[in-house]
């Protein structure tokens, strides 16, 4: 074939075409990736025919991807020395939209030779997004079972048709010319393409160059793949290394976590636990995640799909196989796969924290003061591992007069009295209301441990865990306890109550004799199933309405407080049950409703 010729597409339209590449893609430097991409394969290709074919085996002693840049001509030119493409190849593989050379190659191998042939593109439409910066395109390529010089050129300008040309080639292999449009000249300069090569190919398997216009030759992916490599041959060091690297974070990580799953389900994962949080850890709709890559080569960054929110402060690389993605590569398709490896890299991920827990209480400890709060989260978002995140979960504790936050629920478990079947938790704004609140007086009496909890989330935690272990999370500013020891009141004290309850009205659901109370003369109850003050914050912040709750007013009737409503009546016993009531408020961390009438009160009784 010494003239050229013109053939149209197969697939027919030129608004098919269009549509390809103008539509298909969101960022027009997705090229660069798919053209490289596309390079690797060939090679692959080769590499590959050579093991059945000896006669190619020694074509491929040296393969290399070269990508050169002529700013003055506005051109970049992308050459292999991979399998090459004979004219009927280039036909089928280049001139038929969504037709994939790599595909019908795929389905031609099988076994443990498809798992060592390290093939990327299988859309048949990757090659076509060149034209979103090009005016024009030349493909020269030669088999590398072609014998003689003989080589095709394929052109186009990406409209409905394109031409065929018999050319002379030196070498075999695919030399892909792009010719860019006025609006998309900045890919001409040689920084441009540097940093695109280094984002997109920075790991695939063979030598990649950028080439000057000077010929002065640049390796790019001088990087190695750690993650795909034998974790008994990674030093310490090199985990932190590539940490750095990738992360641009000059803190050594807290922990990483390496794994390579083979099987039905092929996929490598390198995660990492920053030292510190990032700046946004609190923006729950910041950009998040790990990067993606498909055998080596990028596709994304933040990749959400692969972690649960509660831990998207990890950092890392997932290596997927065979991971659907849309048509253009750019966004992961909802697919079980993407179910598979997020369920085992959050599992995998929460085991490593619990180990980390368990084998220095130091390093924990540092994980847990920068990350615990997000932590917190999970109960609420992974139902799956709810038990392995409460095992992570540390606390303040009554067992010490401390602040600090060293007690899990397994600790507490072990501290446990033999008849005790409850955990009792405290929720309260700060630990001096939690330490001393009328709440847990009885409790501590009876040698009782109760969680001391004070972060904004917490309510929100247990109101989500329930239980640990068999064991009940119980709030002890919710109902009792335990009911009422078995004992008879007084009728003059059953008056009392009865008085008490018919002044409060509304305010309050009932009026009880609280078991609980021992220093101090009344307290607030919830009914069990009714929000507390924080997580009602919360549900009101999110925009839920909220109806207005009853409390259980308890009272102490051995307090001498409580004595002293015998010898009051009227309006003077109206107005110190209402100081009982406020009293009860500003205990549990409120306010009451008129705070100057509360003091004039305090200040009479006191006098």
């Amino acid at each position: 074939m010494s003239k050229s010729k013109t053939r149209i597409f197969q697939t027919e339209t030129k608004q098919l075409l269009k549509l390809m590449i103008h539509s298909l893609y969101s960022n027009k430097e997705i090229f660069i990736r798919e053209l490289v991409s596309n390079a690797s394969d060939a090679i692959d290709k080769l590499r590959f025919k050579s093991i059945q074919n000896k006669s190619l085996g020694e074509k491929i002693k040296d393969p290399n991807i070269n990508v050169k840049v002529l700013k003055n001509d506005k051109q970049i030119i992308i050459s292999d020395n991979g399998i090459g493409m004979s004219e009927e190849e280039i036909i089928e593989n280049i001139g038929t939209i969504a037709r994939s050379g790599t595909a019908k190659f795929l389905e031609n191998i099988s076994g443990d030779k498809q798992k060592d042939s390290n093939l990327i593109g299988q859309f048949g439409v990757g090659f076509y997004s060149v034209f979103m910066v090009a005016e024009k395109v030349q493909v020269i390529s030669k088999s590398a079972n072609e014998k003689s010089d003989k080589a095709i050129m394929w052109e186009s300008n990406g409209e409905e048709k394109y031409k065929l040309k018999e050319v002379i080639k030196e070498n075999f292999g695919t030399d892909v010319i792009i010719y860019l449009n006025e609006e998309n000249t900045e890919y001409a300069e040689e920084g441009r393409i540097k940093y695109l090569l280094q984002k997109y190919s920075q790991y695939i398997n063979f030598p990649l160059n950028l080439i000057s216009d000077e010929d002065n030759s640049i390796r790019i992916n001088d990087a190695d793949a750690l993650w795909l490599k034998p974790k008994r041959s990674i030093k310490d060091q090199e985990y932190i290394d590539f940490y750095k690297f990738i992360s641009f974070d000059q803190e050594d990580p807290l922990l990483w976590i390496h794994n390579k799953v083979e099987g039905k389900n092929e996929y490598s994962n390198l995660l990492y636990v920053p030292s510190k949080p990032p700046f946004d850890l609190w923006n729950r709709e910041s950009p998040r995640g790990v990067k993606l890559y498909i055998q080596r080569v990028f596709i994304m960054d933040d990749a959400s799909n692969f972690l649960p929110l509660y831990l998207r402060f990890i950092r890392g690389i997932v290596d997927a196989s065979d991971l659907p993605l849309n048509v253009s590569r750019e966004l992961l398709q909802e697919h079980q796969l993407v179910d598979v490896i997020k369920k085992s890299i959050t599992k995998r991920a929460l085991e490593s924290l619990k180990n980390l827990k368990e084998k220095s209480v130091d390093d924990y400890k540092k994980f847990w003061n920068q990350y615990g709060l997000v932590i917190k989260e999970g109960p609420a978002e992974d139902l799956e591992n709810r038990e392995l995140i409460a095992s992570l979960l540390l606390f303040s504790s009554s067992a010490l007069d401390s602040q600090s936050e060293d007690h899990s629920l397994d600790d507490y478990i072990n501290r446990m009295k033999p008849e005790q079947n409850k955990i009792f938790y405290c929720v309260a704004d700060t630990f001096e209301a939690a330490i001393n609140s009328p709440h847990i007086e009885g409790l501590k009496s009876e040698g009782k441990e109760v969680l001391l909890l004070t972060d904004r989330i917490d309510e929100w935690l247990m109101a989500n865990l329930m239980e640990y272990k068999g064991k009940e999370l119980a709030n002890v500013a919710k109902e009792e306890i335990k009911p009422n020891e078995e004992k008879k009141i007084s009728k003059s004290d059953q008056e009392i109550i009865s008085k008490v309850k018919k002044h409060l009205g509304d305010k309050v659901s009932d009026v009880i004799v609280s078991s609980r109370l021992v220093d101090s003369a009344s307290c607030i109850l919830l009914p069990k199933h009714e929000p507390g003050s924080q997580l009602r914050k919360i549900l009101e912040a999110a925009g839920q309405d909220i109806a207005s709750s009853q409390p259980i007013f308890g009272i102490n009737l051995k307090h001498k407080l409580l004595k002293k409503l015998n010898t009051l009546k009227g309006k003077q016993f109206n107005s110190f049950v209402d100081f009982l009531y406020d009293y009860a408020i500003i205990a549990e961390g409120g306010s009451p409703k008129d705070p100057a009438k509360y003091l004039r009160q305090l200040d009479k009784y006191l006098a």
